[in-house]
């Protein structure tokens, strides 16, 4: 691929990323398969929906797929995100999630780019600040205390999430800090999904004191240089309205739009 087509990135996207479960399986996440959807639980911040497609239902089986969740979560006693992309039909599909109790999230844009552009890019952090790989519970637990901050709720469940990934397969993940002195001040971490051309980046957030300073970019450049010594041709990142214009400044293009659908028995 050597130029940065919509629709040929999307293509790509819907076919190598959308309906992949964690392989491996970190301690305690199951799979099941329900018609076109598959099912993750165990998850340290609860359960996960994903699908290729739906297989064409509509109407009642659509219903009723929908309604076999609820019940498989409700009796679980745990919250699970039903993750929907712009480009999903049926069209009436948000419509019938609300219906049976789904709550959606803020959007995102899924944002493709390709990796070697930004592999032969150094990054450049601001003075005083340096970036390391991590993989100490110590290290993750700072990085909650961060997300923390930054957001003001609870953030346990990404340093439980983080651990339990390094211990399945080390090699599946890289976690980054941006770091002054002692303090985190931004972390993102980059997963290279196997048998896939893709990267994905994750994280990301970043103290205010810290933001307009090039710790974002820089994290992104850097991760990317990661991918790129595996091999991988495409970055992938579910962009918030904040980060979205400093990747597309970088050279990643939207192809669609995620909204996390949640249901909380």
């Amino acid at each position: 691929m050597t130029d940065l087509d919509v629709l040929t990135l999307r293509e790509a996207y819907d076919n190598q990323l959308r309906a992949l479960a964690p392989d491996p399986l970190p301690t305690g996440v199951t799979v099941e398969r329900d018609g076109p959807l598959i099912r993750i639980l165990g998850l340290t911040d609860g359960g996960f929906l994903t699908y290729r497609d739906l297989g064409g239902l509509t109407g009642a089986a659509l219903d009723e797929l929908i309604a076999r969740q609820v019940e498989v979560f409700r009796a679980r006693g745990e919250p699970v995100e039903w993750k929907l992309h712009g480009h999903d039909v049926p069209a009436d599909l948000p419509d019938r999630l609300r219906a049976a109790g789904f709550v959606p999230d803020e959007r995102e844009t899924v944002v493709i780019g390709l990796v070697a552009p930004l592999a032969a890019t150094l990054p450049v952090v601001p003075e005083g600040v340096r970036l390391r790989e991590v993989t100490a519970r110590a290290d993750l637990d700072r990085i909650v205390a961060m997300e923390e901050e930054v957001w003001n709720d609870s953030r346990g469940f990404l340093a439980d999430g983080l651990e339990r990934e390094i211990a399945a397969d080390p090699q599946s993940l890289t976690v980054v800090v941006a770091e002054a002195g002692e303090t985190v001040v931004s972390a993102g971490w980059v997963r290279y999904v196997p048998g896939t051309g893709f990267a994905t980046l994750w994280g990301g957030s970043t103290l205010e004191a810290w933001r307009r300073r090039g710790v974002y970019r820089a994290l992104v450049t850097y991760r990317a240089r990661l991918a790129g010594q595996r091999d991988r041709t495409l970055l992938q990142v579910d962009a918030s309205d904040d980060s979205r214009p400093i990747l597309e400044r970088m050279g990643l293009v939207p192809v669609t739009t995620t909204t996390p659908y949640i249901y909380t028995p």
